[in-house]
């Protein structure tokens, strides 16, 4: 008797509310589960297999598609608790709800840009690496590096841009980050740049060939392949790869 009193008591909003929290809660679920099938099916994980962001979560037991899924349902599910709270006439939620339901959005997609610009730069630092591969120079090591890090810098700065941070701050920080890029990569890839002038005018006035026997500084053997960076010369023993720039350094005999 004392419970149905006391279940009698209850107003019929709060039963409302209880409703939209049970719904929301079977809606999330489905949420995840279908959008976690989509990304599936649109090969997602193929796509992001080997990235960092990918390693990351399966360390964790879980998975970047699995991380996005949740994320919908999540935001399905806080959206629905305050829907909630409206239906039960709770006190002052009438005083955030219209920011809140305007922000929860912004919020989200921010979320998703973030994770989208992570995987992406993990992704284009790989295949920097692998069109770089054939390159045998220490400088180009940071290439790949930068693409990852532009990539990061670009989405961090839309993701803010969602959350209302001011655009012109944004685009003046972007603008500092490109010229420090540019300077960057000037210091950083300077020897490179210099080797492939090199290269490129050896490559054009033919000042040795594959098969001739050269002494490069302390290096002597044949050549055995000539491109816009290196020189790969082999001995008995040894292949030396040489950076074009150190043969105008050190200058080139052709051994007779």
């Amino acid at each position: 008797m004392q419970i149905e009193r006391l279940l009698a008591g209850i107003p019929t909003r709060w039963w409302l509310a209880l409703g939209v929290l049970l719904i929301g809660l079977v809606l999330s679920y489905v949420v995840v589960v279908v959008n976690r099938r989509l990304l599936a099916r649109a090969g997602v994980p193929n796509l992001i297999e080997g990235t960092a962001f990918e390693r990351m979560a399966r360390e964790l037991g879980s998975s970047t598609v699995a991380i996005v899924a949740k994320l919908s349902g999540y935001f399905v599910f806080v959206l629905t608790v305050f829907v909630a709270l409206t239906v039960a006439n709770i006190q002052y939620t009438a005083v955030f709800w219209d920011d809140l339901v305007g922000f929860i959005p912004k919020l989200f997609v921010a979320a998703i840009i973030l994770i989208v610009g992570i995987v992406v730069g993990d992704k284009t630092q790989l295949l920097v690496q692998e069109q770089l591969r054939g390159i045998k120079l220490p400088e180009v090591n940071v290439l790949p590096k930068l693409a990852k890090y532009s990539v990061f810098y670009v989405a961090v700065l839309i993701a803010l841009s969602q959350i209302g941070v001011a655009t012109l701050a944004l685009i003046v920080l972007l603008g500092v980050y490109a010229l420090a890029l540019v300077a960057f990569s000037l210091v950083a890839l300077w020897p490179m740049l210099q080797s492939a002038a090199a290269g490129t005018y050896l490559l054009l006035t033919q000042a040795y060939g594959i098969g001739d026997e050269v002494r490069i500084g302390d290096h002597r053997g044949i050549v055995q392949e000539i491109d816009v960076f290196v020189t790969h010369i082999e001995s008995d023993e040894e292949e030396y790869i040489v950076p074009n720039r150190k043969v105008f350094q050190q200058g080139i005999a052709r051994i007779r």
